[in-house]
């Protein structure tokens, strides 16, 4: 005990990263992709206020795992958004990272290559990059922020950002919420509760000091003036909560916090109970309520592959299909171009 070692006991490997403002120089933004992102958060806020009476979909692979299946996603999803852009503002979900209640592959960010290598230098520069690719597209990005040092890395090409059933509740989650420059939903608890995501977006909307890492990779306390734009995304729990009784009950609740009656509704994980085939029946449920008067429900969100189902990932990466989800099952392509044709014509 005469000179017990005290730090980093249980740190294997240190690998430096390059800095957020390094990653930015070697994958920039282009005038395309700065007009997109801008113009999608623009549209967003113009939606949650009220001042776009336009659905919100937020469509796309549960995770992003193949970029070449994903690049052909994004073609497809902005053909069909212009189609019917008039009536529905589609958002591509991008999801690089998945959070886990135990163990299990943490997303492309963290595993790019799926082979336990963990090049996570090579995954954030290969996640900015393909949201370069889709912003030139003229379609905007979504994605779940786990990790609080991602947004300084990939932030400036997302247009809107959630808070998973996870991390609603946690302080770091909702003061870096509080800082985004997008809008934010915060999904209800994995039990189904929705004091947890009306505490976060009521946290969002208010200032905070908390301490993070600048673009050039200095530690910084961070002050921020709030997030006017967080609300409430509804995925279910232990039971669905799309119905309509549901959705009246989170009015209420919003309401009494104070905060604007705003929804969105998650097609997928507790409400659809992880089944793609209960997607539509989401779907098709609230679209049965916004034509009987309901004005909440601002958007929707649903999980699609290229391809139906879900596939493990198994031992050998290669083997793979590349247009087949690895975590959440799927709806396919051709139901996804149904269902989305379906609302523009509510």
């Amino acid at each position: 005990m005469s000179n017990p070692r005290l730090d980093n006991i249980n740190i294997g490997a240190l690998e430096l990263l390059r800095t957020p403002e390094q990653m930015r120089h070697d994958v920039p933004q282009t005038p395309a992709t700065i007009k997109t992102v801008a113009a999608g958060r623009e549209t967003l806020e113009q939606i949650i206020d009220g001042e776009d009476d336009r659905l919100v979909a937020v469509v796309g692979p549960c995770s992003i795992h193949n970029i070449g299946a994903a690049e052909e996603y994004a073609v497809r999803l902005k053909k069909l958004s212009d189609e019917i852009q008039d009536k529905v503002f589609v958002v591509m979900r991008c999801y690089f990272e998945k959070p886990r209640s135990s163990i299990g592959w943490k997303g492309f960010i963290n595993d790019p290559y799926m082979n336990d290598t963990f090049q996570i230098q090579e995954g954030i520069r290969m996640a900015r990059q393909f949201l370069v690719r889709v912003a030139e597209l003229g379609l905007p990005a979504a994605t779940e922020v786990l990790d609080t040092l991602t947004p300084q890395y990939i932030g400036d090409l997302i247009s809107w950002s959630v808070i998973g059933a996870r991390t609603a509740e946690a302080q770091t989650h909702r003061e870096m919420a509080s800082g985004l420059s997008s809008p934010v939903g915060f999904k209800n608890a994995t039990d189904g509760s929705l004091e947890v995501a009306i505490n976060g977006i009521r946290s969002a909307r208010g200032p905070h000091h908390f301490l993070g890492v600048t673009f050039d990779g200095l530690p910084a306390v961070f002050s921020t003036t709030g997030n006017e734009y967080p609300h409430i995304v509804l995925r279910g729990g232990k039971t669905p909560n799309y119905d309509a009784e549901h959705i009246r009950q989170c009015e209420e609740k919003l309401r009494a916090a104070n905060l604007p009656v705003r929804i969105m509704v998650d097609c997928s994980h507790g409400n659809s109970h992880k089944k793609p085939e209960n997607q539509p029946v989401v779907l098709r449920d609230l679209l049965a309520q916004i034509r009987g008067g309901n004005r909440s429900i601002f958007g929707f969100m649903l999980e699609s592959s290229l391809e139906w189902g879900n596939q493990p990932i198994g031992n050998d990466p290669s083997k793979l299909r590349p247009g087949v989800s690895v975590t959440d099952a799927c709806i396919d392509w051709e139901t996804t171009a149904e269902l989305l044709r379906e609302v523009a014509r509510v």
